[in-house]
């Protein structure tokens, strides 16, 4: 379970940022029948799935205002006031992130900038599992709240009274009942009782990614592809191995799937580590998740902070800690990491939470490429440009010419016809 790696060359690294195999088989037959169901069927095929997957009945699917009302009001008052806190940093962090209008003339007479609109309708699940994710709907509906969404729609199995109290407060247009691969189907199809929406956002088990997938092949956007949710810490002799076995084992207890990483130049702070998540473990509620996430853990001991960089760079993690005395100087270096923890006082479960930045992270390596949700992925950003006459007389030459040399007369033409 705690395999120590050391000092590993360069070419090990593609096999050292391997993640846990998802399981594939049969997969993308049993989400097409899903897909095939829901478009016959529509609310009867959701209600049917329900009962097949979940062994739950539901007859109506969308909750009532009352029962929203009513579930809401059923959460702890003190939750309900660190929710709020939680709400006040999201929605202050993404409101930063608003488009300010800058036009640039581009050359004499020719103007160009952009605006954001808003995705007009919007799709949120969030899974029922062990863990009620309700700090998920605040990442989410916060900034499409603050973009402007017209209809946001939110599919959970769930029941957590907190659940109802975030969509409340965020604002949700609509809240149903209906959970899993079927849920996202009925997003990307719309029934009766769902409405299509335009993109897909939120978490899932393997069947809900892989019906993602599906509906974006259908042309209904997502936020991103995902995976488990992984970890890595970067840590000199300066962390805590406290502090690390408590960061190692937030992400770990998630689920059976996740991966934790560690990565230092000590590997006396490795071992300590080591001998404090087990510490730690033995009263973890959800111990025996944690324990098959840590099957899937690595402890890597490298000569040096460069070394350290090149295979952070090389695992692009979602979650990334850096656990070092100069953590900004370190963070400069890293190009691909979903979201940066930076020092000893700075843990990752304060992201997932109240911090203000989004816990919506691209996993499984998609960092090299995917930036986490943001206000952007709730927008659409359309370019504006304005040209006079003179300034179309002094660009046109070089329109024209290009355009001719592509071999497209009729580009050349709209802009000779305007000359002439």
């Amino acid at each position: 379970m705690f395999n120590l790696i050391k000092y590993p060359v360069p070419s090990t690294y593609k096999s050292l940022c391997e993640r846990p195999a998802l399981e594939s088989k049969s997969l993308d037959n049993l989400v097409e029948e899903i897909y095939s169901q829901v478009k016959l069927h529509g609310d009867k095929a959701l209600i049917d799935y329900t009962l097949q997957f979940e062994n739950r009945t539901i007859t109506n699917i969308v909750f009532s205002n009352s029962e929203i009302e009513d579930f809401a009001a059923e959460t702890d008052p003190a939750l309900q006031e660190a929710i709020r806190v939680a709400y006040a940093n999201i929605q202050a962090f993404h409101q930063s992130q608003i488009l300010v209008e800058n036009r640039i003339e581009t050359s004499p007479g020719v103007v160009c900038w952009q605006k954001a609109t808003p995705i007009e309708k919007i799709g949120i699940y969030i899974p029922g599992g062990t863990a009620p994710l309700f700090s998920t709907i605040l990442m989410l509906a916060i900034p499409a709240q603050i973009a402007g969404c017209q209809e946001v729609i939110l599919c959970t199995p769930g029941m957590h009274p907190a659940l109802f109290f975030a969509a409340k407060l965020c604002g949700i247009t609509k809240m149903c009942k209906v959970g899993g691969a079927q849920a996202i189907a009925a997003l990307a199809l719309g029934t009766d009782s769902v409405p299509k929406v335009y993109k897909i956002f939120g978490p899932g088990n393997q069947y809900v990614t892989a019906a993602k997938m599906m509906a974006n092949r259908l042309g209904i956007a997502i936020d991103m592809p995902a995976g488990p949710s992984e970890v890595a810490i970067f840590a000199d002799s300066s962390a805590n191995p406290v502090f690390i076995a408590a960061d190692l084992l937030s992400q770990a207890e998630h689920g059976n799937d996740s991966q934790v990483v560690l990565i230092s130049t000590d590997e006396e702070l490795i071992n300590q580590s080591i001998r404090e998540v087990k510490n730690q473990l033995k009263t973890l509620p959800r111990k025996e998740f944690a324990e098959k996430s840590l099957v899937y853990s690595k402890f890597i001991l490298v000569n040096n902070e460069e070394e350290a960089v090149n295979l952070l760079n090389a695992y692009a993690a979602e979650h990334l800690i850096l656990a070092t005395e100069n953590p900004e100087l370190f963070a400069d270096k890293i190009q691909h990491a979903g979201s940066i923890f930076l020092g000893h006082y700075t843990p990752e479960a304060a992201g997932d939470y109240a911090s203000g930045t989004n816990h919506t992270l691209p996993t499984n390596g998609f960092a090299h490429a995917y930036s986490g949700v943001n206000l952007d992925s709730f927008v659409k950003k359309i370019t504006l440009q304005s040209i006079t006459k003179e300034g179309l007389n002094h660009l046109g030459k070089s329109i024209i010419l290009m355009a001719e040399a592509e071999s497209l007369q009729a580009h050349a033409n709209a802009v000779k016809y305007r000359m002439d």
